[in-house]
């Protein structure tokens, strides 16, 4: 009876050693890894996904990922003109299926060893251009980072997909200069466009101008015509209504005849107070005298002077 709990104890540490023994058998691997055995620490096999048996106690098995990875790195640098930028860097890569075994036991740290290579890379590229010039190859600057970063982790079971240059941020002070750089060039545009505009208006109000006056001299050279057209025909009429009556009558009483007219226009203006004229009987002579010298652009004025006024006229 005594032997019954020794008995029963044995049975559950027996148990208890099945368990952790099929336990430490039976092993399951996913789709998206790969798994390497290793027998007595060395390596043995890589087995793919599905259900797998270990020898227990003696073989040990590890997970690969071979999902596609990324990881983000900040690289500092300096660009030809000396301007200190920081380069954010995105690699995506992955485990190559037929180099699990290098990608598993040659690196230690990937992540690690990756962003060694791009800090190597980039130091190699940036520091050739301008800071303008880095902004505008950033797409060069992935590409070349791509290629050697790959070129050089193939030969570690690993394969670049892309490695992107997302941003390229200066030092704020630059920036700022930069930016105040653009808004003066951008007003310099902005101030030559309205010059421009200024310009384009100036010369289209001149030519405007310039058409109004041509104009103007057209019709006032046709009015001219008009006037002489008139005279011409009144003095004609004239001749033709006395016999005997010269051109330069006619003329004399035609150009007497608008001055009166033009006389009479100004006494009834409104601004016309007080109107003086002379009221002996040659004052009429000495008009025409001086219309006809005036016209005529004598040498010599006439010398008939108009006596003095002896009687004011207020037009009604």
């Amino acid at each position: 009876m005594e032997l019954a709990p020794v008995f029963t104890a044995f049975l559950v540490i027996l148990a208890i050693i099945i368990i952790v023994t099929l336990l430490k058998t039976l092993y399951t691997v996913r789709t998206s890894q790969a798994g390497v055995v290793e027998r007595f620490g060395k390596f043995n096999r890589i087995v793919r996904p599905g259900l797998h048996f270990l020898i227990p106690y003696g073989e040990r098995v590890f997970f690969v990922d071979l999902q596609v990875q990324q990881a983000q790195f900040s690289v500092e640098t300096k660009t030809r003109d000396n301007v200190f930028v920081q380069i954010p860097v995105s690699v995506q890569y992955q485990v190559l299926d037929d180099k699990i075994f290098d990608a598993f036991y040659r690196l230690s740290r990937p992540q690690k060893q990756i962003e060694s290579f791009v800090f190597n890379s980039l130091l190699g590229h940036v520091p050739k251009l301008t800071l303008d010039e880095t902004f505008e190859q950033m797409s060069g600057i992935s590409i070349a980072v791509k290629t050697e970063l790959d070129q050089t982790m193939h030969d570690f079971g690993f394969n670049i997909l892309t490695a992107l240059v997302t941003d390229i941020v200066p030092d704020v002070k630059v920036k700022t200069a930069m930016n105040d750089i653009n808004a003066a060039q951008r007003s310099q545009v902005a101030a030559q466009a309205r010059g421009e505009a200024d310009k384009i208006l100036k010369v289209k109000q001149a030519e405007a101008e310039a058409e109004s006056k041509a104009l103007q001299g057209k019709g006032i050279a046709a009015e001219r015509q008009a006037i002489i057209d008139g005279l011409r025909s009144s003095i004609e009429h004239f001749r033709e209504a006395v016999p005997g009556a010269t051109a330069e009558d006619v003329m004399a009483l035609v150009l007497l005849t608008q001055y009166f007219d033009t006389l009479k226009d100004i006494g009834i203006r409104s601004g016309t107070n007080t109107l003086f004229l002379p009221n002996n009987p040659g004052a009429a002579n000495d008009f025409l005298q001086q219309i006809l010298a005036g016209l005529k652009g004598g040498t010599h004025r006439a010398t008939a002077v108009a006596p003095p006024p002896t009687q004011g006229y207020t037009p009604q």
